[in-house]
């Protein structure tokens, strides 16, 4: 895990940051089906142009695999109305997310919701309009935000159209 800007460099934005190596310890792959319920996004995952996602807790590492599905009607009482293949993650970063904006530890940043990269991270996951002010109340509207910051992770994973997995 480098960090939030790893993120956005992996992406293209901010070639001064080192390269992510892939493949240090391969331990055993997890497999998780995640909910995908923010509708501008769900179109962009199934086709590979949206290969990232905030997500709350802390249960994702480097190497798992995850699933996309949306809902046919009320989410957890009906049934799946797509799934995606399985795709392995490629970078997970631990973030904390607050009213305010997100906490990276790697680097030691806070970046309000106002600022560039809140503006590039809201374009790599799929919000729209991709500003990070947008990608604020898209995450504040999903979720309780305590004083103290919610622990979330950015996950990247590599699309791929392979169904084996």
């Amino acid at each position: 895990m480098k960090g939030f800007r790893s993120c956005l460099y992996h992406h293209g934005v901010g070639m001064d940051l080192p390269h992510i190596i892939r493949g240090e310890v391969k331990m055993r792959a997890r497999k998780w089906n995640i909910p995908l319920t923010y509708p501008p996004k769900i179109q962009a995952v199934q086709d590979g142009n949206c290969t990232q996602s905030i997500r709350a807790g802390d249960k994702f590492r480097m190497g798992d695999l995850v699933s996309f599905h949306g809902w046919e009607g009320r989410p957890y009482h009906s049934k799946w109305s797509f799934r995606t293949p399985y795709w392995e993650l490629i970078l997970v970063e631990e973030i904390s997310i607050y009213s305010n904006g997100i906490y990276s530890p790697w680097p030691d940043r806070f970046c309000g919701w106002d600022t560039p990269e809140m503006d590039a991270l809201a374009k790599l996951d799929g919000i729209c309009p991709p500003t990070g002010e947008e990608l604020g109340r898209v995450l504040t509207g999903m979720h309780k935000i305590p004083d103290e910051g919610l622990s979330a992770q950015i996950i990247l994973w590599e699309y791929t159209r392979d169904t084996r997995r």
